[in-house]
């Protein structure tokens, strides 16, 4: 079949779409909402987009003029919406470093092909996580423990989320990755009382209760997409004590 050069390149996975905007909301939740988060979401969903053509053009067999032309266009747009948050919080700026450093992680991956590999996955998923960071600062919070437990809360429940999908899917017949899949949820339910947020627990009993029940069981991917999207909106629902 001959592939048409001139389509969009986007992201098929709806898991990731999640991840880019639930952190981001939370960030927004906990520190106010401001008429910046408009540009720096554009501009973080554009980063994302950009990302996405130039590690599938690492892959072997790719048409990297077509994944460059839709990353240079999806960057450019990021670039542009860019300016005005970090006109408004220089600081910013900063995030920069991280996400590289985030990025050549996940380059390596792809170029060994392992891009599934658990450690790529809680790579991606602190990536994710930063962007609520940085909505948090620039709704009016600071470098500060708040910021950190939006990362934190973003991160755990996305943790959540991957060893859940892989205990359906790809390990959905190990019985050690079962059996670790529930001692993770079980933390996740336990680490918001250790750390002075009791009632952001029952953000995560939701993840655990699908996990107990489902783990290691067949399943269509729609089913499983239908109960991750319930689990993120119930998420933010209880980001609101936050």
């Amino acid at each position: 079949m001959k592939t048409n050069t001139h389509s969009i390149v986007i992201p098929h996975e709806h898991g990731g779409w999640a991840m880019v905007s639930v952190p981001f909301l939370v960030g927004v939740i906990a520190s106010g909402p401001h008429w910046l988060h408009a540009p720096l979401f554009v501009a973080w969903l554009g980063l994302y987009l950009t990302a996405y053509p130039l590690l599938q053009s690492l892959k072997k067999n790719a048409n990297r003029h077509r994944l460059y032309k839709w990353a240079v266009i999806y960057g450019t747009v990021a670039l542009i919406c860019l300016i005005p948050p970090v006109l408004g919080q220089i600081s910013l700026l900063f995030f920069g470093p991280v996400l590289a450093g985030l990025l050549l992680v996940n380059i390596w991956h792809v170029r060994h092909k392992v891009e599934r590999s658990l450690t790529n996955d809680l790579c991606a998923m602190l990536v994710f996580s930063l962007g609520g960071a940085a909505a948090y600062l620039i709704g009016g919070g600071h470098w500060d423990y708040g910021m950190a437990i939006v990362v934190l809360f973003s991160f755990l429940h996305f943790t959540g989320s991957t060893f859940f999908v892989k205990s359906v899917f790809r390990e959905r017949t190990n019985k050690r990755w079962l059996m670790l899949t529930r001692m993770v949820h079980i933390l996740l339910i336990i680490i918001p009382m250790v750390i002075g947020y009791p009632w952001m627990s029952l953000a995560y009993v939701y993840s655990a209760v699908r996990t107990f029940i489902y783990a290691g069981r067949t399943l269509r991917p729609m089913k499983v997409g239908i109960i991750e999207i319930i689990g993120a909106v119930q998420f933010l629902i209880w980001s609101v004590l936050l």
